[in-house]
């Protein structure tokens, strides 16, 4: 420093005491400044008091040598002292040098900064206020300061700026915002807990309102909230607590549709604190705010359905997530379906989709997708523009919705209970909003079927309630009879019923050209016969799939939708198939099901008597295709007592080639005839006069065995029928009274048995064919 230089109105004296390396003699400086600056303030003399400042801090605070900057520091402290009150009107020129000096290499001088802006501040009080974020930003890098002694000395500047801050109101909460969201986002361990520990002051004041503000730190607050030290996590965990706790208090000024966006983001991170916390607040939100939280349904959906398949080691976010995903699908009301007239087109596309753009999220984002979605997929769902929710209706967007659980359902690596999740998504969606819904069942009706492949049972049970629900929903009803191009697998709809309780208590079809059918009874929609299509054809494509769950796919389908529209459909289409092994495998399959199954109970009585024409044209559409398996073209006629065409069909088995399979049929059929489920028939074998037809089909079984176990079961059956000698010559059948249980007068057999013949000789031709390629796969049998 230039030893002659005018520094007036400091004298000389003071000038060399602000130099000196030793602190006393500064502080002596101190004192003979302060003195000079109380004369001043005395005089009102305002221009000396700049110019001592100016000189203190362009001379001394920001000069080149360490001790003069030392000096320069107490100096200013000292005019600030004498000031007073005046201080504020000079506070600027105070603070400045000051906070330039936290900058500095050397920590004692950053220490001495520290304390001669503590002593500016403890003057000025309320009067720092408009320079709080100046001071706020020098603070939070002394925070992290790696001097012990220069972080005690802010901390303290820190305690001091806190008071004053709460004691005031005249804060300017707006200012300092963007400053706040600007440095939550450090790395560094002090400086995060400087900026919680602001926030949980700012919250605490009662006439600062922080929660109008949340949307622009809570990302940060997330952040931090994994943060490797556990002080700092605890103490952000309180501040989102506290934040929370308003929220519930305050719903009504919370600003839920703008932090929806940041709690999808943070619900889908890997570290389970952060997780659970967001994954709380977002069950929060959805019972809080309702349907406010629906335009972002689509990531709250990609976000929550991975948690519901986790295990016990993250129990707690599992079933947090369950209760967001509940309650937000209580939301979707029918209100939510598009009205019965389609709106117009003008109309439609002024309507604003928030899942249409996205959002732009402020700061850093973290903890991005990991679900089972594709990162490209993810980023175009997970974050939506907030829509506005005060002036219009939120509207039920499902495009994207359905694209998260079409995404989800792809996914074969997904958990057994997300994938029930979607499913049970899917049939809300399409109780609730039907005609939305069908607009996407194209795109969605490959999946569901593939899903029937799950290793799961509930998996597959619930896919098939949607499958049903597509299948018989009012919505999906067309002009069209049938979705299929082929005209010759077109259904009759007027032969298809759904039941008439239970579900279809849900439905109320529209009026459909060329229908004819009663209220009780309402048509299948056009989606059935393509699904039972389409079933046939994956049983067909994966025979492992027929074999190991076709019995229980089918059985749960008569239970969902109607075991006559069922098999009456599933025997139509089979009367087409061109392959006819599998054809004769899905006919034994069915009539399985029809014998033994508890949930064809009804269908079973339906046809025992054949006394409706309904259950005539049945057993007509049933006895068609059955004729691909002879065996089970036998017990049809058993189960619907037409005993002589089965004793007439079975004088046809000695045309057809006898082998393994064929005999095995044959003794399972037997096994069938010793069940419950015929138990009326074997009753029917105490009146030999009116049933000699099941007597002579029975021995014609009988005969058909070669000498097993099936052989005596069904002998020692037919030994117990009296008076076998009854059995009368072929004139005196004639003579048999018209009670006797025979054939249903009103169907043509001989045209049935005719059909029978032509079938079996078409079995047996591909059965030739496939010999002559040397394909053996008919093990003969040489009696």
């Amino acid at each position: 420093m230039n030893p002659e230089k005018d520094f007036a109105p400091l004298t000389p004296n003071i000038v060399r005491a602000l130099n000196d390396k030793l602190y006393e003699k500064r502080k002596v400086a101190a004192l003979e400044i302060e003195k000079l600056v109380r004369e001043f303030v005395a005089q009102n003399n305002t221009i000396q008091i700049k110019h001592v400042i100016q000189t203190l801090s362009q001379e001394f605070a920001l000069s080149q040598h360490p001790h003069s900057r030392k000096g320069g520091l107490i100096g200013l402290a000292a005019c600030s002292i004498a000031l007073g009150k005046d201080s504020g009107l000079y506070l600027k020129e105070l603070i400045e040098p000051v906070l330039t000096c936290f900058n500095d290499a050397d920590s004692r001088l950053r220490y001495y900064a520290c304390e001669a802006l503590y002593n500016i501040v403890k003057v000025a009080r309320g009067a720092v206020l408009p320079h709080f974020n100046v001071l706020f930003d020098g603070l939070s890098k002394l925070a992290a300061d790696p001097d012990p002694n220069v972080k005690s000395g802010s901390e303290l500047l820190d305690r001091l700026l806190k008071d004053i801050v709460t004691e005031s109101n005249k804060f300017d909460l707006v200012g300092f915002i963007p400053l706040l969201r600007e440095r939550i986002y450090s790395n560094n361990q002090y400086a995060r807990q400087f900026i919680i520990s602001w926030i949980l002051v700012l919250e605490s004041v009662p006439d600062i309102n922080l929660l109008d503000y949340l949307p622009e730190i809570l990302d940060g607050l997330f952040q931090i909230l994994g943060d490797n030290g556990k002080e700092i996590r605890k103490m952000c965990e309180v501040v989102l607590g506290e934040f929370l706790k308003e929220i519930k208090k305050n719903p009504s000024s919370v600003k839920f549709a703008e932090m929806a966006n940041i709690l999808v983001i943070h619900c889908q991170t890997t570290d389970d604190l952060i997780q659970l916390t967001a994954m709380c607040w977002m069950r929060e939100f959805i019972q809080l705010a309702g349907r406010v939280m629906l335009p972002y349904s689509s990531g709250i959906l990609t976000a929550v359905l991975p948690c519901l398949a986790y295990d016990d080691r993250k129990k707690s976010i599992k079933e947090v997530a369950n209760v967001c995903n509940q309650s937000l699908m209580k939301l979707v009301t029918p209100e939510d379906d598009e009205p019965d007239e389609p709106k117009p087109v003008g109309q439609r596309q002024t309507e604003p989709n928030p899942e249409d753009s996205l959002a732009k999220q402020g700061g850093t984002a973290s903890g991005g997708p990991d679900g089972s979605c594709d990162s490209s997929f993810g980023s175009s769902i997970n974050v939506f523009t907030p829509a506005s929710t005060d002036r219009a209706p939120v509207t039920l967007h499902l495009d994207g919705i359905v694209q998260v659980l079409n995404c989800h359902l792809k996914d074969m690596t997904i958990g057994m209970m997300t994938r029930i999740a979607v499913l049970k998504w899917l049939y809300h969606l399409y109780i609730k909003t039907p005609r939305k819904m069908f607009r996407h069942t194209d795109s969605l009706f490959p999946i569901l079927l593939q899903t029937l492949s799950d290793e799961s049972d509930e998996v597959v049970l619930k896919d098939l309630e949607v499958l049903a629900e597509i299948a018989s929903s009012p919505a999906g009803q067309t002009d069209d009879p049938g979705l299929t191009d082929d005209p010759d697998l077109r259904v009759s709809h007027s032969e298809l019923q759904v039941p008439t309780s239970g579900r279809a208590s849900l439905l109320n079809p529209p009026s459909t050209k060329g229908l004819e059918c009663s209220p009780s009874t309402p048509t299948m929609n056009s989606y059935f016969y393509k699904f039972m299509i389409n079933l046939l054809q994956r049983f067909s494509s994966e025979r492992k799939l027929l074999e190991v769950r076709g019995p229980f796919i089918i059985r749960q389908l008569c239970l969902l939708l109607n075991a006559e529209n069922i098999f009456h459909s599933m025997a139509d289409i089979l009367l087409r198939e061109e392959d006819l092994k599998f054809a004769s495998t899905m006919v034994h399959t069915l009539n399985t099901i029809l014998l033994t199954s508890a949930e064809l109970f009804q269908l079973r009585n339906q046809l025992k008597d054949l006394k409706t024409l309904e259950s005539q044209n049945l057993f007509c559409c049933l006895y068609r295709s059955w004729c691909h398996n002879p065996v089970t073209t036998v017990s049809l006629c058993f189960l619907t007592q037409n005993y002589r065409h089965a004793y007439d069909l079975i004088q046809k088995f000695g045309d057809l080639e006898v082998t393994v399979d064929f005999l095995t049929e044959v003794d399972k059929l037997v096994q069938l005839i010793e069940c419950p489920i015929f138990t009326y028939l074997r009753l029917q074998l105490l009146d030999v006069k009116n049933n000699p037809y099941l007597i002579k089909a029975l021995y014609g079984l009988l005969m058909l065995l070669p000498q097993s176990s099936a052989f005596q079961l069904l002998s020692h059956r037919l030994q117990c029928v009296p008076n076998p000698e009854l059995l009368q010559t072929e004139d005196s059948l004639k003579a048999t009274p018209k009670s006797q249980k025979g054939d249903s007068p009103s169907i043509d057999y001989t045209e049935l048995l005719q059909h029978f013949e032509k079938v079996q000789k078409q079995h047996l031709e591909v059965r030739h064919q496939r010999s002559g390629r040397g394909d053996h796969l008919d093990r003969r049998v040489v009696l």
